[in-house]
């Protein structure tokens, strides 16, 4: 299911596209003002924002060059005029599309649809993505509170490994044998080097990683 975030300071705006968003099956979220989008959009991921222009705070342009910084997100813009500098300024900032306002709530789903279409959000993709951690299996990207997390490939691997049998005890053996492989006659202690290796990169997640006496570990999620 693909994620909006609807930015306008106008809660009737937000409530008419939030309403259309939910019919056409999206998840969507709210923001205010776009000091709150930039602080959304840094700690959740989003496949689309759609944003007023004229805010209270932070203006759209402005949060959108500030997203931008950090994430690349398709962006909608919303505004009240139709005047040509507002487009090309918009355009130039990094926005996908311009609508203005009074708008048909269906044609900006269509749009919305076209361009995440565009982009491939709404193509299946294999993607793990749970309080503050997301993974992307296919893209064999790992993700942290919104940044990406570089890892060797065998982190990844057993990074991976863990998410994919998340809440299940994994023995060491088990885990070094199909990590690792058959012929991997490593010891105990290059598992628990990666793990340590893990936990860093989870940051503030690492309890995720529980270490079970005697067993092995067992990834929470």
């Amino acid at each position: 299911m693909s994620k909006i975030l609807i930015v306008d300071d106008e809660e009737h705006i937000r409530q008419i596209i939030l309403k259309y968003a939910k019919f056409e099956g999206y998840e969507a979220e709210e923001a205010s003002n776009g000091i709150q989008a930039v602080e959304m959009c840094r700690q959740n991921n989003y496949d689309i924002v759609i944003m007023d222009i004229m805010m209270p705070e932070l203006d759209g342009f402005s949060a959108c060059v500030k997203i931008r910084k950090f994430k690349n997100i398709p962006i909608i813009m919303l505004s009240a005029r139709g005047e040509e500098y507002d487009r090309i300024h918009g355009f130039e900032t990094g926005v996908d599309d311009y609508v203005v306002k009074p708008f048909s709530p269906r044609e900006l789903m269509l749009r919305v649809s076209a361009i995440l279409n565009r982009t491939g959000a709404l193509e299946k993709k294999d993607i793990y993505e749970n309080n503050g951690i997301k993974v992307d299996f296919t893209g064999r990207i790992v993700y942290i509170d919104g940044n990406r997390v570089d890892m060797s490939p065998k982190e990844y691997d057993l990074f991976f490994y863990m998410v994919k049998n998340k809440n299940i005890a994994l023995s060491r053996d088990k885990i070094i044998t199909d990590v690792w492989g058959y012929d991997f006659y490593g010891i105990d202690r290059t598992l628990d080097t990666h793990i340590k290796i893990l936990r860093k990169s989870l940051g503030r997640y690492s309890g995720r990683i529980v270490t079970l006496r005697g067993v092995g570990y067992r990834f929470e999620g």
